[in-house]
């Protein structure tokens, strides 16, 4: 019977290390300081970085962006549209990059750039205009902040970067000043 627990324990240890590697320290690279850059590409965000400190599977980054949107109106009928009075609430918007195994490299790999989706626009029922039947057109957002994700393997989150942006953003590349990250 001893031997029998014997065999078991090491056909479960013969196991385990057959097993894929796990991340273990995921981080971005860089040192403690670093951060990932962004860019206001207008209606969305994107995002670059490169992480370190990754096991073996595919990995899967998501970006959650918040930010401001500016709105127009429109009468229908017209041609016309009003300058901006009230704008919409803020929006979150996302976008995911799958990295397979393949691209990692001694525990490295580069990610991005990640970009969110755009708002929806026209807005529904144009909340913001006069009445309903007016168009609603979101024509720019201004960053607050942002949250990137890392899972490995897609499904255990690994790394969450979490990001404000003060000021909020304006069309362009955002300067590092501007970008304040805490990681966990």
């Amino acid at each position: 019977m001893k031997i029998g627990k014997i065999l078991a324990a090491a056909a479960a240890a013969i196991l385990i290390s057959a097993a894929p590697a796990a991340a273990s320290s995921v981080h971005l690279k860089g040192g403690a300081n670093a951060e990932p850059s962004f860019a206001d590409l207008g209606l969305s965000l994107s995002a670059s970085g490169e992480l370190s400190g990754l096991g073996n599977g595919d990995v899967l980054v998501t970006l959650a962006a918040t930010g401001n949107p500016t709105s127009t109106c429109g009468n229908p009928g017209t041609n016309k549209w009003q300058a901006p009075g009230q704008n919409p609430a803020s929006v979150t918007l996302t976008g995911t990059q799958a990295i397979p195994d393949s691209q990692i490299k001694n525990g490295n790999t580069p990610f991005g750039p990640v970009i969110t989706d755009e708002p929806e626009s026209p807005v529904p029922g144009a909340p913001d205009c006069p009445n309903s039947s007016w168009t609603e057109l979101i024509t720019d957002v201004a960053f607050t902040g942002a949250v990137i994700t890392v899972e490995q393997p897609p499904g255990t989150v690994v790394l969450t970067v979490t990001c404000t942006i003060d000021p909020p953003s304006a069309d362009g590349a955002i300067s590092k000043n501007a970008v304040s990250c805490t990681s966990s």
